[in-house]
C-alpha cells in the first residue's frame, strides 16, 4: 500500500507502480485534507479524503469545492470520475 503522500500526489500509474508528483508532495505533502482544499489543490484534497476513508473528510472537500467553483455537488456525486482519482492496491512508486 502506499503512503498517504504518495497516494495524494499520484498523476498516474506505469504497469504496478504509481507515478508521484515529487515537488508537489514536498511542498504540500504535510497539509491535512482540508488545508489541500483550502489552497485549491482539490485533486489531491480528494486523494487524501479517499485515502482516509472518512465520510467527514470527503464532506468537507465536496463543500469547500462547491464553494469556489459555484456548483452543488454532494459527497454522493461521481467524485472519482470528476477528479480522476481511483483506489488501486499498488506497493511501489516512481517519483518524478
Amino acid at each position: 500500500m502506499l503512503s498517504r503522500e504518495n497516494f495524494v500526489f499520484t498523476i498516474g500509474y506505469d504497469g504496478p507502480a504509481a507515478v508521484v508528483d515529487s515537488q508537489a508532495k514536498q511542498r504540500y505533502g504535510a497539509l491535512s485534507t482540508k488545508e489541500l482544499a483550502e489552497k485549491g489543490l482539490f485533486r489531491a484534497a480528494y486523494s487524501s479524503a479517499v485515502y482516509a476513508k472518512t465520510r467527514d473528510e470527503l464532506e468537507t472537500v465536496v463543500n469547500i469545492y462547491n464553494k469556489t467553483a459555484g456548483t452543488s455537488y454532494t459527497a454522493d456525486s461521481p467524485l472519482d470520475r470528476l477528479f480522476g482519482v481511483f483506489p488501486v492496491e499498488v506497493s511501489r512508486a516512481i517519483l518524478l
